[in-house]
This record gives structure tokens, C-alpha cells and sequence, in this order.
């Protein structure tokens, strides 16, 4: 766009819109007033737009970054930054584009799978074909835009070159991957900051040659808004303009570490009500990339499989952006793992003609959004198509004349130069860490199998073998041996075979990243925890209709075996209760006032955010608005040690995995009628 073409379209036309939903209970006028500021801060009430450089790799023409504060209040005022006049919108009168969005969300590091049988899934490199192919054969007026929803880090073995601290960082393998796939914006998610913002920024410093947007996350000590990250970005791309707005879960972002006390997440709906107006005003089109999750307030979809906790979710985020604008504006969705809009358009994902998708998890799917946009058309006549690319899995042992063949991953289903010069490096780096066997495995009784169909409803032998092996590792803790150890039912991931034990099978059973918190509890608070867990247990009756592969985030746990007890299902689950309970052997009546340690891992030491062991109901489909133990409120010893290294060095020392050393069912829980 020319300088004078810039000129011609500063002045803009002022129109005000009322903020307001159910969602929130604020309102305010917002009358924008394009102009400019040299060399000043952005002040309360405004956005400073920033030009930035666009990805290498992407396709953005012109990009800028909105700097300032979201969450002080209305957005009135854009500013630039050098003096320099504020684009208004690209798109002229009678002109129409596409913009065609390509998405995935929840990656979770799943870059390439790996496995020894099936051969390797190469996913990512799968997209990039995709996207190539979508830029090459482009029409001249359409524009190719290629994003994540957040969720790039935590649950694949790649997860380890970011190591735990940052003396021990090799690359940020996600944000590396994505900078070299010609991703153009990413979205914070919550697992963002698992190991730590700091090393966030270190990944980010590192490997990231694209912006990263939250409107929502502020105050870290590490990550510093409008430096590390901003609220939005606005980008001209072939004779249209795309404002971009980033926001985070509130619920399930791990705030409150220890390394980054100030940390913290506001609602997504507030930030959204303060900053779409102004965003809007000088856009054609508006893509929010939210991960925040599918439906609101308590919502069964994706991963769960039962309803969780989303909060502000799209449903919300849809709702208010439909009354905050007339413009074009899609909701690329994450958090939840949801499959949306797989063959064309679901209506229930229409709110007020705002559009929400989300393609899953994992890179099973590139999700794919074509708009036609006319210019002063608002939302009329503005789709084209939505839909989802599968990512093909591999499976080498299927034969060419099998009807599964042509679903499976084959030759040149991917980008072989983006495999072999940018994941080839990272696994590199990696074969020593991931051939490496830790140990043996003897006991038959951790398999995936046994451990998914267990570990909702009763004792789990997995759980056993890693809670006993905290507690023996303790000896070597700063504060010395614990009492007892505790895990949560949905970090659980997999199971493991007899035979040699490898460090990646190892991962895949606990991929998430958790520290060890000692709690000090009393006898009593014990027996309170108790009796919530009894709630949370997916009761038979409830057994027979969910998909145990899925997530049950109620936040049930399993202890290590000096916590023994029953528990008395009732009639329902407000009527559950922890019975003939012992503490290290004693009756737990005798022990009401005695103190206790516990080893606690870092999601549920911090309340475990939507599997509320936070003071709020017990969410995941109990019914009964049950208010659930408030664990944060504890004493606590921050260890700095890793659940999972803990119990890898557990499995080093015994070199075998065998009932006689805790892989058993031991009757520490019996479930009664």
C-alpha cells in the first residue's frame, strides 16, 4: 500500500459502538481517533501500532504490532509510533478478497511421532506441503494465512531440548519448526508456561521469527508485554488488512509458580470487550486466536469426557465479538482438543454470524478457513468454505492393497527438504535421549490398556508404582523423606510393556511438565482431601457411557501406599465418602491432629485450575455444585525438583520395574457399593 493510498484513507469514518453481553456486566462507548505520537509510550486507553518484521518464510506484506495495555480499560485511541499516519483498512470500495486461513491448534510439540513399528508420522512437514501448495496455487486476489492457537509446547519428547532451566536449552524444537514453516502468528497457550516463562522467553528469543499474541496474560516477571508478546498485530497481506487478537485461558494457565509469583491471566472477555472496537476499526477482517476453549463455563467437548471448566470460552468470545463489530471475525479455537466444522460448516458454531473452529489436537488435522470479503460488506455473504485437512498417520506394515492404504501416510504426503533440514536436526538431537532404556519392565500390569480403563475409576497399579517411587526418592529431597505422595488420574498419558523400558516410552506415560511441592497437612485435612476424592471417581454407573480414552478432568488422585482407605460410593456423588481410612498404618481418628508431608505435583499443588482442587465446585460432570478442597492453601516446600526425573531415577536405581518394588494392586483403595 502506497503512502499515498495511506493518506487518502487516515480519516476514517466515526461510529460508536456500546460494549456489552451477558458475559460482563461493563459497558462503554469506543469513537476511534487515528493519529499519531512520535517516540511516546502508549497511555491508558490506547494502542501504539508498531511495524514489525514478518515472518521470512510467511506471506504478510506489512506487519504491526499493537503495543499497550488491554486490560486498563476501552481502547479509544490508535497511535503510531513514528510519526507516521495510521493505515486505515486496505480493502477499497467495490474490491473483494479471500482470505484463506490455515490452522492448527494443540500441537503440543507432536512435530514428527515417532515410533518403531508404525514408522514415523511426519505431521508438521505434512502441513507444510499443504500450505505450499495452497500459496502456489493462490488466486491473485486471495491471501494465505497460516497461524497457530496455542499449545506448541509440552507433550512429545521434543519438549527436552528446552530442558528445565536456561543453562540446559538446546532449541525451542516447536517455535523453531513453525519459524522455518513460514507460521506467520501463534497464540499463548497455557502449557506455554509449563517449565517457566523464563525459559519461554529464552524459546521465544531463540527460535521464534514470528509474533506472539495474548490480550489477557500480564505481569510476568519474564515475559513482558509489548516486548515478548503483544495483544494483537495487524498485517497487510495482498490488498487486505487482518487484525489478529491473541487470548489465554484464564482457568488452566499455571500462574502462581514460584519463579514467576506475578504472573497472572485476566478474563478473556474483558480483555476482548476493551480491545475488538479499536482492532476492528482498522481491519477488514478479524481472526481471534483463542485459547481459551470450545462452549462456556462447564462444556464437554474434545478431550474431556466429561464436562470441565472452560470459563470464558468461545462461545462467549463469539457472542461479544458479534455485538463489538459488524466486520468479518473468526474465532480459531484451542485448549479443548475439539474436531469443528470437519466436512463444511456446523450452524451451532454460528454465533450472531461469528465463526468458531478448531481443528483438534496434535497435528491430526490443518484446519482451513476461506473468506470472501467485499469491502464495507460487514458479515454478509462472507464464507466460502471451512473445513478440515486430516494429517495422514503412518502405519509401514499396511500393505499397498489394503483398503486402509490410501489413508495412511505415504511418499510424498510431505515435505521432505522441511523434514530432513529442520526436524532431522532436532531429532538429532534428541536419539541419544530417546534410545536411551532406563530400565526393564517385568510387571505385566502397567499397560496402556489396563492403566486407561483404571485410572478413573479405582486403584491404578501405574499410579502405585510412581507415587511409592517418589516417596522412596524423597530420601535425597532438601526437607528429607515425605509421608505420603499423590499424582492426578489425567497425567497419566499411557502405559508401558514389559521389556526394556525406554526414556521416550517413560515420557509418553507423564509428558507434563510437574514440580514437586511438599505440602504440610494435618491428619484431619487429609481426611477432607479424602473424602473429595471420593466425590471425583467416575462412578460405575457413569462408566458404562464414557470413552475412558478421553479426559475426565475432575481432578481424581492417586496416592502412594501409606494412604489406605475405601470409598463408600452412596447413592450419588454428593453422598461418596473416604472410609476406614489409615495414615502410615494408624487409624486416621487417632491421627486427626498429627502432621503430615505430602508430595504434591505442581498442577494440583496450584489447584489444579479446571480440575478445581481450588475452593470452586468440583467440575468434570459432578453434579451438585460440590465445593472441591482448596489445595493452594497449604504450607509448602517448593523442591525445584521434576516429578518425572524423579521417578526416572527411581527406575535407574532398581534397573527393573516389578510388583516387589510398587507396580501392583495393593488394595490402598477399595471401592465399595
Amino acid at each position: 500500500m502506497s503512502n499515498k493510498d495511506v493518506n487518502a484513507h487516515t480519516s476514517m469514518s466515526r461510529r460508536s459502538l456500546l460494549l456489552g453481553s451477558a458475559a460482563i456486566a461493563t459497558s462503554a462507548a469506543f469513537s476511534p481517533m487515528l493519529t499519531f505520537r512520535a517516540n511516546a509510550a502508549p497511555m491508558a486507553g490506547e494502542l501504539q501500532l508498531v511495524p514489525a518484521t514478518p515472518n521470512p518464510n510467511g506471506i504478510i506484506d506489512k506487519l504491526f504490532l499493537l503495543k499497550g495495555d488491554p486490560l486498563s480499560g476501552p481502547i479509544k485511541t490508535i497511535v503510531a509510533e513514528d510519526g507516521s499516519p495510521v493505515p486505515a483498512p486496505v480493502l477499497q470500495e467495490g474490491e473483494r478478497r479471500v482470505l484463506r486461513v490455515l490452522h492448527f491448534n494443540d500441537m503440543h510439540n507432536h512435530i514428527t511421532d515417532l515410533h518403531g513399528k508404525k514408522g514415523d508420522t511426519h505431521r508438521l512437514a505434512q502441513m507444510v506441503k499443504l500450505v505450499k501448495e495452497a500459496r502456489t496455487n493462490a488466486a491473485e486476489n486471495e491471501a494465505v494465512l497460516f497461524v497457530s492457537a496455542g499449545d506448541d509446547h509440552t507433550g512429545s519428547i521434543f519438549d527436552e531440548l528446552m530442558g528445565w532451566s536456561p543453562e540446559e536449552f538446546v532449541a525451542d524444537a516447536s517455535y523453531r519448526a513453525y519459524s522455518a514453516a513460514g507460521v506467520e502468528i501463534a497464540a499463548l497457550g497455557n502449557h506455554e508456561f509449563d517449565r517457566g516463562a523464563e525459559l519461554l522467553k529464552k524459546g521465544k528469543d531463540t527460535d521464534a521469527t514470528f509474533p506472539l499474541l495474548s490480550a489477557n496474560v500480564h505481569s510476568s516477571g519474564y515475559m513482558k508485554r509489548d516486548e515478548d508478546y503483544t495483544a494483537a498485530a495487524v498485517a497487510d497481506i495482498n490488498g487486505l488488512r487482518v487484525g489478529l487478537i491473541g487470548l489465554t485461558t484464564n482457568i488452566d494457565t499455571r500462574v502462581g509458580q514460584p519463579n514467576d509469583p506475578t504472573l497472572a491471566v485476566d478474563r478473556p472477555v474483558t480483555a476482548l470487550s476493551n480491545l475488538l472496537p479499536a482492532v476492528s476499526e482498522i481491519s477488514d477482517v478479524v481472526v481471534i486466536l483463542s485459547h481459551c476453549g470450545y462452549g462456556i463455563g462447564q462444556h464437554k467437548s474434545g478431550k474431556a469426557a466429561t464436562a470441565r471448566d472452560i470459563g470464558d470460552g468461545d462461545f462467549a468470545i463469539a457472542k461479544i465479538a458479534g455485538e463489538l463489530s459488524e466486520k468479518p471475525i473468526v474465532v480459531v479455537g484451542g485448549h479443548t482438543h475439539t474436531k469443528l466444522n470437519e466436512s463444511g460448516i456446523d450452524e451451532n458454531n454460528l454465533k450472531d454470524g461469528v465463526l468458531i473452529t478448531q481443528a483438534l489436537a496434535h497435528g491430526k488435522f490443518l484446519g482451513d478457513i476461506a473468506i470472501s470479503i467485499a469491502a464495507h460488506q460487514g458479515r454478509k455473504d462472507w464464507y466460502n468454505s471451512v473445513s478440515l485437512h486430516p494429517i495422514k498417520a503412518s502405519d509401514k506394515r499396511v500393505a499397498s492393497d489394503d483398503p486402509k492404504y490410501p489413508s495412511l501416510q505415504q511418499e510424498g504426503d510431505w515435505d521432505a527438504s522441511f523434514e530432513d533440514t529442520v526436524v532431522g536436526p532436532l531429532l538429532k538431537q534428541l536419539d541419544s535421549k530417546l534410545a536411551e532404556t532406563i530400565g526393564m519392565v517385568e510387571a505385566d500390569t502397567l499397560g496402556r490398556e489396563v492403566t486407561i480403563a483404571s485410572r478413573y475409576i479405582g486403584e491404578s497399579a501405574l499410579g502405585n508404582f510412581m507415587n511409592d517411587a517418589v516417596v522412596a526418592r524423597s530420601e535425597t529431597f532438601p526437607g528429607g523423606k515425605v509421608d505420603f505422595a499423590l499424582f492426578n488420574a489425567t497425567g497419566l498419558s499411557a502405559g508401558v510393556e514389559k521389556g526394556p523400558l525406554s526414556f521416550k516410552a517413560w515420557y509418553d506415560v507423564m509428558p507434563y511438565a510437574d514440580a514437586i511441592h511438599v505440602a504440610t497437612m494435618t491428619g484431619a485435612q487429609l481426611r477432607d482431601m479424602l473424602n473429595n476424592n471420593a466425590v471425583r471417581l467416575l462412578r460405575p454407573e457413569e462408566a458404562k457411557d464414557v470413552d475412558l480414552n478421553g479426559f475426565v478432568s475432575r481432578g481424581f488422585l492417586h496416592f502412594s501406599s501409606g494412604i489406605r482407605y475405601e470409598i463408600a460410593l452412596g447413592a450419588d456423588a454428593k453422598s461418596a465418602k473416604a472410609v476406614n481410612i489409615t495414615l502410615n498404618g494408624q487409624p486416621i481418628e487417632e491421627v486427626l491432629d498429627k502432621k503430615f508431608t505430602l508430595a504434591i505435583n505442581s498442577y494440583i499443588a496450584f489447584g489444579a485450575y479446571g480440575e478445581t482442587w481450588n475452593g470452586k465446585p468440583i467440575s468434570g460432570g459432578v453434579a451438585g455444585d460440590i465445593p472441591s478442597f482448596d489445595l493452594r492453601k497449604l504450607d509448602y516446600d517448593h523442591t525445584g525438583l521434576v516429578y518425572r526425573n524423579e521417578v526416572i531415577a527411581f527406575i535407574r536405581e532398581q534397573k527393573v520395574i516389578t510388583e516387589a518394588n510398587g507396580a501392583k494392586l495393593d488394595g490402598r483403595l477399595a471401592v465399595k457399593a
